[in-house]
């Protein structure tokens, strides 16, 4: 390779100001490697062409990853000002098929391919600025600044990643092979695979917070489990072992599928793995920028579907139990290997880091301990869905990485591949893509009696989630009614004798208030910034049902099951509809609303009258603003010079409901007085918080 890739840069070593120097050096080579695989672009027109139906064409990626160092940075209150607001909203969300992601074209005016261009200029110049300026005391840890400019830039090499399976999907006549991304020379006729002994023992999964690497969340924490001795495939299965398979009429004979993989196969009218091409001469692969004749003794790539058939098959022939490897006993192959993790490596454990290839190689290249990549060349699918371990906990900046994929149908890959860089690339990272998705990944198979335990949240356990589902679904106590029916309730009142065609629950929460808007609305927007939050309204949605379990006492829980028939609400689904946003940067699509509720949202902005300024611009003429809020300011929410009451002016005291007045005139006038709602929430089974929250509406002019 002619591209120098960095390795994640430890944590806790080193002096501040070396430091500080390496995670600069970090950035700048993230930043120039993810922009170099752009190169491979042949003309503007392939960012605007969607290589995959259910991802946003390149153009978005390309701006992405800059913007999460904006989003991130604002959120952080590590910057002051945004540098390109309408792109920092378009380019905010949208990497998966989640209820949240918009991935309707119509709703997108993208800018040019120039224009993101100079943006990335511009995002650069102040992420470097922010590195220069920051505190730096080490070790660096989660909570401190520096960590959100190493999530930055270990999200950019996620990105890197599932960027370049993209560009894999784009026409021939889009793409040019570049220099910079040489694939691999080599190939030959497929070994004979084999399984090999893997012995029993220990593996202790997650890590701490000591721990002298970044990590993501879902990394955190600690699961130990004795692991039965089993056997596994000496390689990655090959391409020519993968087309015995297909002889044998793998694709067509529905007993090796799983019924998601069947529902899929006929979905799709499955016949081979996606990146083969079927020529009047054989099969060719399709490479990054370029076709090449197939490879018999690479790895095949596939989703979990197709290698989850492909295990079943094999199953059947060899009438051994032969299946994927669980995440626990990859790790016990790893460790009886013996391969040290980055950034210890005297060289790449294999093909891996981008070190040698743009491309796969050869299963028989690497082989440590007696097995063939162990680490690199492709991703390998496992029988694990992924979830939290035990002690997992949410990042505050970036709650939305793990937790939507804790649904159990998105499974683990491991290992990397050979564009797997920085964390991708370590030993305790955890990736999991939904079953039907492409990565550069394929499999290795295991032998092995033991039966599979699927680790699963059936209950929401999230405390501040949990607590939020009892606070929108739970019992009411102390004869205070549920606020947030209460809440839409009193939206009816104010509407009364006026159509809503569309409203727009604004801090939705877990999304009661959406659906009982929906009572009286024919279509409810519910937006949240916390993706935690919005989960809870989409299950509700989709399932009918949630459970979670709340505190009673000490480590005392108890469970709970809600539904909406129990509320009445049944039959409302299809009027509401939920997505993660932040309310002071909105995308264009959320307009035209009749009504808007903002409940208990408004002193938790940190720039409230920014909100104001741009709601007006969202609500109909005639249209209604209502407003609930305790007015509970705080720094650690807003800035005190931001506050829009609660202080004094020139001596004199302001309330918030002063400062609304004098920010909505203009473009609102005030409906009736105001009034005061109340609300608990329930803490514990004796401890609760009881709150005024007063509730002023405002008509659009």
């Amino acid at each position: 390779m002619t591209l120098t890739v960095a390795r994640t840069p430890r944590l806790d070593v080193g002096d501040p100001a070396q430091k500080r120097a390496e995670i600069l050096a970090y950035f700048r080579n993230t930043w120039d490697v993810y922009e170099r695989l752009f190169d491979v672009m042949a003309r503007d027109e392939a960012y605007f062409r969607r290589a995959d139906p259910l991802r946003h064409p390149l153009i978005f990626y390309l701006g992405h990853t800059a913007v999460f160092f904006i989003n991130k940075l604002v959120l952080a209150k590590m910057v002051g000002e945004r540098v390109n607001p309408r792109f920092e909203s378009i380019f905010a969300i949208g990497v998966d098929e989640m209820s949240w992601d918009d991935l309707n074209e119509a709703n997108y005016d993208w800018p040019t391919v120039a224009e993101v261009w100079e943006y990335r200029k511009q995002v650069r110049a102040v992420v470097e600025q922010v590195i220069a300026d920051l505190p730096l005391e080490l070790p660096v840890t989660w909570d401190d600044p520096m960590w959100v400019i190493l999530m930055g830039c270990e999200h950019e090499r996620i990105h890197l990643e599932t960027s370049s399976v993209l560009i894999r999907q784009l026409p021939l006549d889009l793409v040019r092979p570049r220099p910079d991304w040489p694939i691999c020379t080599r190939s030959g006729e497929a070994p004979a695979n084999e399984l090999l002994d893997v012995p029993g023992g220990r593996v202790v999964l997650g890590k701490d917070r000591r721990h002298p690497l970044y990590g993501w969340d879902n990394e955190f924490g600690r699961l130990e489990a004795d692991i039965p001795a089993f056997r596994a495939s000496k390689y990655l299965v090959s391409n020519a072992e993968f087309q015995e398979f297909m002889d044998a009429g793998g694709y067509t004979t529905r007993k090796y599928w799983t019924d998601e993989g069947w529902s899929w196969r006929e979905y799709k009218k499955a016949e081979h793995p996606l990146f083969w091409v079927r020529t009047g001469g054989g099969w060719r692969l399709r490479c990054l920028a370029e076709e090449i004749p197939l490879p018999r003794d690479w790895p095949v790539e596939v989703n979990q579907l197709e290698a989850k058939a492909f295990c079943n098959w094999k199953a059947a022939v060899t009438r051994k139990p032969i299946r994927l490897p669980t995440e626990e006993e990859w790790y016990r192959l790893l460790d009886h290997t013996g391969i040290p993790d980055q950034p210890g490596w005297e060289k790449a454990p294999g093909n891996i880091n981008l070190a040698l290839h743009a491309s796969s190689c050869p299963v028989t290249d690497h082989v440590t301990g007696g097995f063939g990549d162990v680490m690199g060349n492709v991703w390998q699918w496992t029988e694990t869905p992924i979830t939290g371990f035990p002690g997992f906990e949410v990042h505050p900046l970036y709650d939305d990485f793990s937790t939507p994929t804790f649904d159990g149908k998105h499974n683990l890959i491991k290992g990397g591949s050979w564009i797997s860089t920085g964390n991708e690339a370590t030993r305790d990272s955890r990736y999991a893509f939904r079953r039907h998705f492409y990565q550069h990944a394929g499999l290795r198979y295991v032998e092995s009696d033991a039966q599979v335990k699927i680790r699963e949240d059936i209950y929401e356990t999230d405390d501040l989630v949990a607590q939020y589902c009892e606070f929108h679904y739970g019992a009411e106590y102390f004869g205070v009614p549920n606020f947030p029916k209460r809440a839409a309730d009193l939206c009816a009142e104010l509407c009364r004798g006026r159509r809503i065609d569309r409203a727009l629950d604004l801090g939705c929460a877990t999304g009661r208030s959406t659906f009982e808007l929906a009572r009286f609305c024919e279509h409810v927007t519910g937006i949240d910034f916390s993706a935690r939050f919005v989960r809870v309204g989409i299950e509700m949605q989709e399932k009918g049902y949630i459970r979670y379990a709340i505190p009673d006492e000490g480590e005392l829980v108890s469970y709970h099951e809600k539904t909406l028939a129990q509320f009445g609400l049944e039959g409302l689904q299809d009027r509401v509809e939920f997505w993660q946003g932040d309310a002071h940067n909105l995308k264009d699509q959320f307009t035209g609303y009749d009504l808007v509720l903002a409940c208990n949202l408004i002193d938790r902005l940190y720039d409230p009258a920014r909100f104001l300024t741009q709601i007006a611009g969202r609500v109909n003429p005639g249209g209604l603003l209502v407003i609930l809020s305790p007015y509970t300011w705080l720094e650690e929410f807003t800035p005190r010079d931001k506050w829009l009451g609660g202080i004094k002016v020139d001596g004199e005291n302001v309330t918030t409901l002063e400062g609304l007045r004098a920010r909505l005139a203009g473009a609102f006038e005030p409906v009736g007085e105001p009034r005061d709602v109340e609300f608990v929430i329930r803490e514990t089974r004796r401890k609760f918080q009881h709150t005024l929250s007063q509730l002023s509406a405002w008509r659009r002019m």
